[in-house]
């Protein structure tokens, strides 16, 4: 038998636009990056711009600010001024209107906006929609975004932001302070990006840093590629057998992700401080994850040697 796809009301499954729809996006953007074939991170509600609030504003792969408006109701002028005021604001390159019933004047309106500038704006339809009895889910799609053209243009012209080349110096200092402590990461060059990282020495495993504006993190990120799910739950279930062991060595308890539904699975530990923080700051933040990262590695390793894999 084959089941009928059912449109689920979006106020039964996100009752508050603020409170409960954008929450969940920011805890799963990766939903939007596959509608959209982007890679954004480190998406932070409520963000201020000027003397208004943005819904999310997340960052693309190369630093620069991402406004994602939220309007779980027909589009109107209200949010697309918004959209265009938060937009220009913070200096953003993309901007991301998503709501539940695009009106083709607004599709006509984004559209020109690409045409007329090397910046990216883009209509999001959100359905939600469910087969029988099972939980609702999420439905994304592109109703209007830049052409492949116009993003190979804008990609061109970019420029490193503040927060990229803040981020780029301090991956730089904390790689030159790593070097007194430990040969790990010593082969790799400071970047841009929020995370830096290296091989754990077994194929898709890795030791990488994570760096937001004030918190970071030391983490094994699992995650052989697009036809291993399977065989990442695998590994990640292997090390979760000796967590007691694992968190002993290390001497305080990890954050085990096997994230379900998602490909990736994660071992991660979190350091206070990041990017933003002071710069005087930045040394004794640097110290803490350099120590971090060296007891992961050393918790670890017994353990990845003996992976059945």
């Amino acid at each position: 038998m084959i089941g009928r796809l059912e449109r689920v009301p979006l106020r039964e499954v996100w009752k508050h636009e603020a409170l409960d729809f954008t929450r969940w996006l920011q805890e799963n953007i990766d939903v939007l990056n596959e509608a959209l074939d982007l890679s954004l991170t480190s998406a932070e509600r409520e963000q201020s711009a000027g003397g208004f609030s943005v819904d999310l504003i997340a960052e693309d792969e190369g630093g620069h600010p991402v406004v994602i408006e939220c309007q779980l109701e027909k589009s109107n002028h209200d949010h697309l001024g918004k959209l265009i005021t938060y937009f220009t604001a913070i200096g953003a390159k993309k901007a991301i209107w998503i709501v539940s019933d695009p009106r083709p004047e607004h599709v006509g309106a984004v559209s020109w906006l690409n045409e007329s500038s090397s910046t990216e704006f883009y209509i999001v339809k959100v359905e939600a929609v469910r087969i029988g009895d099972s939980l609702p889910a999420p439905l994304l799609t592109k109703i209007v975004g830049p052409s492949e053209e116009l993003e190979k243009v804008g990609h061109t012209k970019e420029e490193l932001s503040e927060r990229s080349m803040l981020r780029r110096e301090f991956w730089r200092q904390l790689l030159e302070r790593a070097k007194a402590k430990t040969k790990l990461h010593s082969t790799i060059s400071p970047s841009c990006y929020s995370w830096i990282g290296m091989g754990a020495g077994k194929s898709g495993l890795g030791l990488n840093y994570g760096i937001r504006q004030h918190e970071s993190s030391e983490e094994l990120y699992i995650d052989r590629g697009k036809e291993s799910e399977e065989e990442n739950k695998s590994i990640f279930d292997q090390l979760f057998r000796s967590k007691d062991t694992i968190e002993a060595t290390f001497g305080q308890p990890l954050k085990w992700e096997r994230l379900e539904g998602k490909r990736a699975c994660r071992i991660s530990n979190a350091t206070e401080g990041g990017y933003r923080d002071n710069e005087k700051k930045w040394p004794a933040i640097q110290d803490t994850m350099i120590d971090a990262m060296i007891r992961l590695e050393k918790a670890l390793r017994p353990h990845l040697e003996k992976l059945k894999i």
